[in-house]
């Protein structure tokens, strides 16, 4: 190949690249150009790499990608458009190709929790040496409905959502450990059994049902697909499958980190409802409802719009052709 004619005829593509790079705010085009540019000029770079491997070219163009990188990341990260992609996309996607792990999680969970209600249910003796008769009481006629009505609606809501948030991420962010996500779920779930054996065992499992569904199924749901992205990270590295163990906790990491930032917005949702929908005076049955509204829209959100966007290609990952440009700039 002939070095000089090849860069007499891209030159101006790359100085055009350069002219967006140093532009301090690009418009939506511009910003569409930028990575269409991008893209042109790193296949550009693997020409010249594989071709005419000349190192001052080599430098220049890399140099420019990585300036170009940056600035298409944190183009689409501060745009509308990223937030669109990435709630039409990326979040959708991820949660539907882990839908096994979550699901499993979500039906181990429930199924514990029903048989150690059950059994708890059935021996209160062990009532009996968790909590005190005066303890009893106060939870069964003031402590659990109060709970909910306790604090102003706002700040409950955002008290509410930062604790949930957090035990989701601790789900995330230990997940590559494998052991402490399951003690997490487990300590979730074994405090809403002990709760709903009290008060069902005291005639009050009408008001418990009706005080915990409205939120609940949502908030829940939330926490056991974050348990099930968790375990799947630990999997990632005591099976990789195809990939190395690098490639295999990059992939998933990568992935859990967007399931994550997306149940941000779900738990955001859940903590509104328990804060503003719990409390209400609206009938149980109406309460209820509303919370069987939210989950069915999360599971249709998975499972159409995850689906749809898995067949167009989408993995939760982000995007694979940044990845590949990143390694080739990199190299």
């Amino acid at each position: 190949m002939d070095l000089d004619a090849y860069v007499l005829a891209h030159a101006h593509e790359w100085q055009r690249l350069e002219q967006l790079v140093r532009t301090r705010r690009l418009t939506g085009a511009e910003s569409d150009e930028l990575v269409e540019r991008y893209q042109q000029v790193a296949t550009h770079l693997s020409v010249v790499r594989t071709s005419v491997p000349d190192a001052s070219l080599v430098g220049h163009l890399s140099s420019l990608l990585s300036h170009a990188r940056n600035k298409a990341v944190g183009t689409r990260v501060g745009s509308w458009r990223g937030l669109r992609t990435f709630f039409v996309e990326r979040f959708p996607a991820a949660l539907y190709r882990l839908r096994w792990w979550w699901l499993g999680c979500f039906a181990a969970n429930v199924v514990v929790t029903a048989v150690m209600m059950w059994w708890l249910i059935d021996n209160p003796q062990v009532e009996q040496s968790l909590l005190s008769p005066s303890e009893v009481d106060q939870l069964v006629n003031e402590d659990f409905e109060g709970y909910y009505s306790e604090y102003a609606a706002g700040h409950f809501a955002a008290q509410v959502w930062i604790n949930n948030a957090w035990v989701a991420a601790q789900c995330v962010a230990l997940g590559i450990l494998g052991f402490p996500v399951v003690v997490l779920l487990f300590q979730n779930i074994l405090n809403l059994a002990i709760i709903g054996s009290v008060m069902t065992r005291h005639d009050r499992g009408e008001l418990f049902w009706g005080l915990i569904l409205p939120h609940g199924l949502l908030e829940l749901t939330a926490v056991f697909v974050a348990g099930g992205v968790g375990l799947r990270l630990f999997w990632s590295w005591v099976e990789p499958g195809h990939r190395t163990r690098t490639q295999s906790i990059a992939h998933e990491g990568r992935t859990a980190a967007t399931v994550a930032l997306g149940l941000v917005a779900v738990l955001a949702i859940s903590g509104v409802i328990e804060a503003f929908v719990t409390p209400s005076g609206l009938p149980t049955a109406a309460r209820v409802g509303i919370g069987i509204l939210a989950e069915a829209t999360f599971f249709a959100y998975v499972f159409v719009l995850g689906r749809s966007a898995v067949r167009r290609g989408a993995t939760g990952d982000i995007d694979s052709s940044l990845l590949e440009d990143r390694a080739a700039t990199q190299a």
